[in-house]
């Protein structure tokens, strides 16, 4: 017999994963519509009346972001440039119905290729927590998605929160997507880039990933290591090559094959390294 529970505490919610398999279910968004026509016969745990997994906070080293955080939330929150890619990725998570009931972490934990979270996050360079009766972990997001709608999460386990760190620099970050229309559409290739940079105006690191041209978002760490060292502005864009791509391989899908979606991926990463570069030098 399937069960339907709304835990009001952690300490319940746990409880419950450790007992017996739960689908968890938060702003219901990818559950709901992939369920069309058929009858909900899973036993389903329900996280959203858990408030502690809803918000952000900072310490000294990072910034935290609830599992339960609404991408609505993300965008309305007073964050530093650091999260522009995260801000301009929400506004592309449906219409602004689904932005007020999805949440960061059915977006990680949902494990699409195309899930628009992805490359911001890991372009933040962002680790996920994550808890059970018997203590809490934390691993870095490229770890956590091992493949399509797979991930790292133990069946006791409990995504509750996104942690992104402070680098002590000055940093910006920036968001591109295509897709077969402007809104309310899947993913062709996206990108998200994060600069780091001195105070001469160099960049001092970067962290780049592009989504929906592989089984997972990918770090493309040869485009990363070009990027250091180089003067900001609007050449930055001129860095990417096809090499640097190589960490990449998409499919053929009805949205678009393969060739586009790797010609695709490179046009946007100039374009948002060129903007994102005169964004850092003439802020």
């Amino acid at each position: 017999m399937s069960l339907y529970l709304r835990p009001e505490s952690l300490n319940d919610a746990l409880a419950a994963l450790g007992r017996q398999p739960l689908t968890v279910l938060a702003g219901g968004t990818d559950f709901y519509p992939a369920r069309v026509g058929r009858p909900v016969d899973e036993s389903l745990l329900d996280i959203s009346a858990l408030a502690p997994l809803r918000g952000i906070s900072e310490t000294s080293d990072h910034w935290r972001l609830g599992a339960a955080t609404t991408w609505t939330d993300v965008i309305e929150a007073p964050l530093p440039p650091l999260f522009q890619a995260l801000r301009q990725a929400a506004r592309e998570v449906g219409g602004v119905q689904i932005q007020n009931a999805g949440t960061l972490g059915g977006n990680v934990c949902n494990a699409s290729p195309a899930a628009d979270g992805v490359p911001a996050l890991l372009a933040l360079d962002a680790r996920v927590e994550l808890a059970s009766r018997s203590g809490t972990r934390a691993l870095p997001l490229a770890d956590f998605i091992t493949g399509p709608r797979r991930t790292a999460r133990a069946a006791d386990e409990l995504l509750t929160a996104v942690l992104v760190p402070r680098h002590g620099l000055a940093a910006r970050s920036r968001f591109a997507k295509l897709g077969a229309r402007r809104y309310l559409v899947i993913s062709i290739a996206m990108a998200a880039a994060c600069l780091e940079w001195d105070t001469t105006g160099r960049v001092v690191s970067a962290r780049v990933a592009v989504g929906a041209c592989a089984p997972v978002a990918r770090r493309l760490p040869a485009l990363e290591a070009a990027l250091a060292g180089r003067a900001l502005g609007p050449a930055l864009g001129e860095a990417v090559s096809e090499a640097h791509l190589a960490p990449l391989s998409p499919i053929d899908d009805v949205r678009a094959d393969a060739a586009y979606r790797l010609d695709a991926a490179g046009t946007l990463l100039r374009r948002l390294l060129s903007t994102l570069g005169a964004e850092a030098a003439f802020p």
